[in-house]
């Protein structure tokens, strides 16, 4: 990813300063979306619909390191798409790293939803419901398009030594608190997550592993997300990507839930043009029922 990195030196010739950065990055995509059950019509059933989507993502990350070596810093995100009603600048996550150690509140990234093997994928141009997300979003996690726990008091501390890593979070979301571990070898990676919270739906625990074989990159997934009443419940994910040339590669996944009707399933293709483009799409039957596809262009910059 190209970045543009401005030293704002009116800082650093201070002595009590020794390094301040400010980083821009982020990506846009734009294509076609289609969902066989899109719309609502006159007699109370759907019709097949194909839309435009897109988004634009534009990113700001500010750091500050002290003479002790302690870095400080903030992120933020502006974020458009295609009938979004959230357009504008996301909640700030806050954060000082020292070593292997960091600490972060505000819209803070989430044990669960950063661990190992959540997203071994990212199917398609749109992600095209991220049925393959085992966890199914039931934990705290960094907001692109809203505040995230920025208001909910959402604390993290990060650790990784060795191979190892632990990841422990808190917010007053349903006073959830979690611990995500890790552990890389040989190029593969396993991880659990474990989960309190007063929602009985959220997650309490999950499994999960991922690495290279070959020409492919495999992922495994289980989380037990609150008792099965089919509204909750087990939520098993199974994908895979394959280099299927020099600039392509194809994602497979299945997975299936207590709460999902039918076991979902789906497959793009990513074809990397050059200078931070690609070519993207795929398609899927998603665990509510529904088909749905998309194609078009993502650009890094």
């Amino acid at each position: 990813m190209k970045k543009v990195l401005f030293a704002t030196t009116a800082l650093v010739a201070t002595a009590s300063v020794a390094a301040a950065d400010v980083t821009f990055s982020g990506y846009a995509r734009f294509g076609v979306l289609y969902n066989d059950e899109g719309q609502l019509n006159a007699n109370g059933t759907t019709d097949s619909s194909t839309d435009v989507t897109s988004r634009l993502r534009f990113q700001v990350d500010m750091t500050a390191e002290s003479d002790a070596g302690v870095t400080f810093g903030a992120r933020t995100r502006f974020q458009t798409a295609e009938g979004d009603g959230d357009t504008g600048m996301n909640g700030i996550r806050f954060f000082a790293r020292s070593g292997g150690l960091e600490v972060g509140v505000g819209n803070i990234f989430g044990a669960l939803e950063s661990m190992t093997g959540q997203y071994t994928i990212d199917l398609g141009l749109t992600g095209l419901g991220y049925d393959y997300t085992a966890y199914n979003f039931r934990a705290d996690l960094y907001s692109s398009g809203g505040a995230g726990d920025s208001g909910d008091n959402g604390v993290e501390v990060i650790y990784s030594f060795a191979g190892f890593g632990v990841h422990v979070s808190a917010s007053d979301t349903d006073d959830r608190i979690a611990a995500a571990f890790d552990y890389s070898i040989g190029g593969f990676e396993v991880g659990v997550g474990l989960q309190d919270s007063d929602n009985a739906g959220d997650t309490e625990w999950v499994l999960a592993a991922e690495g290279d074989v070959g020409f492919a990159t495999i992922g495994a997934a289980y989380a037990r997300n609150g008792d099965d009443d089919g509204v909750n419940g087990d939520h098993y994910a199974l994908m895979a990507r394959f280099d299927v040339g020099a600039a392509t590669d194809v994602e497979v996944f299945v997975a299936d839930a207590d709460y999902f009707g039918d076991t979902a399933y789906g497959i793009d293709f990513n074809h990397d043009m050059g200078g931070g483009t690609s070519l993207r799409g795929g398609v899927a039957k998603r665990g509510a029922g529904n088909t749905i596809a998309d194609l078009g262009v993502r650009f890094n910059f």
